[in-house]
């Protein structure tokens, strides 16, 4: 199942409230294209009242000359039917492409306004679904809904009237059969309503199967894991599957049943029409207009029929697209103010915070005064890298406070918060493209004498020389093209454009070799001049020469002080990990083990 949908679907006065909204930008051409179409319908009228006069005047009466001029002017109608037709399918696409512009627009950039919970929760490839199958499908409906209403309206209005005046009891036997097909199409409508929505479903999960084979295809193959993969999208392709077998089943019962009864039409004409014929109450110019006629009914009533299809796409997928629309955005607190360059004092004031259930952070403060360097140590899922994510406010704390220069975030523009916080992960993200967008994207208003100097401070500068294309070398998908160290430059480099108060480096060496490290703590070293930095790392070596050193450990500080103060406690677990490590090691990792064996105390350290 999807699980992004969060609530019910918009009620139907709702939908179409929100989905005329649309049109508004389109209004002058829309009219046009419904004026088309009045036009494209009612020269579908010509034909069999046409056919009438012919039959029974101008063939009776041997009008030769009228007879051909009447054929004609079909003609010449029909050619000017067919100009309709081309401005209709393409300017009425275009206002349907128009529309899915404009809503896939909206999508992304509510999606750039959705907290961190709503990714924590929800796949790439399930939101990509809603970004293009179903908008184009709500597009089609933009476009093709109102033209085919309007134009099958009109014809079998139409068709009523003209037919009403030739005969009003035939007319009635004939509509009866047509009232009989909207009741069959009612009945079948909401069985194709869920099978469809269930297929979109299983759509969506086979994008977000693709989506993370293709982007880890590099583990796939260094693990043979290949089979395992396939296995996986079997699974989900084995859903569409039966998805697609339970509305192809909802749409053959559904067209099976309409079919017949538009059928069945041409029987009751036949017997109803020969029997009125045989009474005299219509002759054989009314019976032939009949049947003329019947056809040009039974064609808008099929064009209803498909556009139900059409409709329950169109309608499920809009309805998809108001579920994330409808999920609240950040936003800022009503009284939130706007800051320019921030001192960088931190406080965090007892805060906690769970991401469901159980406290990641329990009851932390800290003071991190500007300038300083705060480093965080501890085991993984100790809470660490959470800590560093509720000081940008990607989420919200559940209790206590954090401060920046004694203002409360919640208190701040979450924008220029963040404009003053930079981040260095172990997990560089990097977007494709080259190393100039990827440098630029810290500040995009930068020079290219600054873009250049940030290169130069992170040690990327003279790499970026060796290249063919300098800073215009594309780096492949998520920098595929670079090494891991060369990465992490490259995203130091972008953290020096942007020059923020506030550093915050998680694990940022962690991944890479001990001479690249070196080479990249140089570049950090440099970084956290001047600035308030927050290091979370396994690494003595990171650590050392830090301010201030909190333990952390369940989501609570289990010690805190200097490198010195800390070895200076004879049962305390810095010391005893510090004490392991050195043995080992300076370079050596602090280890999940690491910690365990320091909480229960060093034992036989001979």
């Amino acid at each position: 199942m999807d699980d992004l949908k969060e609530s019910q679907p918009p009620k139907p006065p709702h939908i179409f409230r929100r989905f005329v909204q649309y049109y508004r930008p389109h209004r002058k051409m829309f009219a046009l294209d419904m004026l088309a179409a009045l036009f494209i319908a009612l020269i579908g009228m010509v034909y069999p009242v046409i056919t009438n006069k012919m039959l029974k005047e101008l063939i009776p009466g041997r009008l030769y000359g009228m007879i051909v001029a009447a054929g004609l002017t079909v003609l010449a109608l029909y050619i000017v039917r067919m100009l309709l037709r081309y401005f209709v399918q393409y300017e009425g696409h275009m206002i349907g492409v128009g529309m899915q512009e404009q809503m896939r627009s909206d999508l992304f950039a509510h999606l750039q306004k959705l907290p961190f919970s709503f990714y924590d929760n929800h796949e790439t490839g399930k939101i990509m679904s809603r970004l293009t199958s179903d908008l184009f499908d709500v597009s089609e409906l933009a476009h093709h809904g109102p033209e085919n209403l309007f134009i099958s309206g009109i014809m079998i209005i139409g068709s009523f009237i003209y037919l009403s005046t030739i005969d009003i009891l035939l007319t009635l036997i004939i509509f009866t059969c047509g009232l009989l097909l909207a009741v069959v199409a009612w009945i079948c409508r909401k069985k194709m309503r869920e099978a469809f929505t269930e297929r979109r479903k299983t759509t969506a999960m086979i994008n977000a199967s693709i989506e993370s084979s293709v982007t880890g295809i590099r583990v796939t193959k260094a693990y043979t894991n290949s089979d395992r993969e396939q296995e996986k999208f079997e699974k989900s392709n084995s859903l569409f599957r039966e998805a697609c077998r339970k509305s192809y089943k909802a749409m053959a019962r559904f067209h099976s049943s309409t079919s017949f009864i538009t059928d069945a039409f041409n029987v009751v004409i036949l017997i109803a029409g020969g029997l009125f014929l045989y009474s005299n109450r219509i002759d054989f110019g009314d019976y032939s207009t009949f049947i003329v006629s019947v056809n040009l009914f039974i064609s808008p009533i099929s064009t209803l029929i498909q556009f139900t299809e059409q409709y329950q796409n169109g309608v499920t997928g809009f309805a998809r697209f108001l579920e994330i629309m409808d999920i609240p955005p950040e936003e800022d607190a009503p009284d939130a103010v706007e800051i320019d360059r921030a001192d960088g004092n931190i406080d965090i004031d007892s805060i906690s915070f769970s991401y469901g259930e159980g406290n990641v952070i329990d009851n932390i403060t800290l003071h991190v005064e500007k300038g300083k360097k705060l480093a965080l140590v501890g085991p993984s899922g100790g809470g660490k890298t959470t800590l560093c994510h509720l000081i940008p406010a990607f989420y919200p704390v559940d209790e206590g406070s954090i401060s920046i220069d004694g203002l409360d975030i919640r208190k701040i523009r979450k924008e220029s918060l963040r404009r003053n916080i930079g981040i260095v992960q172990q997990d560089v993200f990097l977007f494709g493209g080259t190393i100039r967008e990827n440098i630029m994207y810290g500040r995009l208003d930068a020079t290219e004498e600054e873009m250049i100097e940030a290169a130069k401070r992170a040690n990327i500068h003279d790499y970026v020389m060796t290249l063919k294309d300098g800073y215009d070398s594309e780096i492949g998908e998520r920098g595929v093209k670079l090494s891991g160290g060369q990465k992490q430059r490259l995203s130091i480099a972008r953290v020096f454009l942007k020059n923020p108060a506030i550093l915050i480096l998680d694990e940022a060496t962690s991944a890479l070799d001990n001479t690249t490290e070196i080479l990249i703590q140089q570049s950090l070293d440099e970084l956290c001049k001047g600035r308030t930095t927050i290091v979370v790392a396994h690494r003595l070596s990171t650590i050392r020469n830090a301010d201030e050193i909190a333990v952390i450990v369940d989501g609570q500080i289990i010690e805190q002080g200097t490198h010195d103060g800390l070895m200076q406690k004879s049962d305390g677990v810095y010391k005893k990990l510090y004490s392991l490590q050195f043995r080992e090691g300076d370079n050596t990792y602090f280890s999940d083990e690491d910690f365990e064996f320091g909480k229960r105390g060093l034992k036989n350290e001979t």
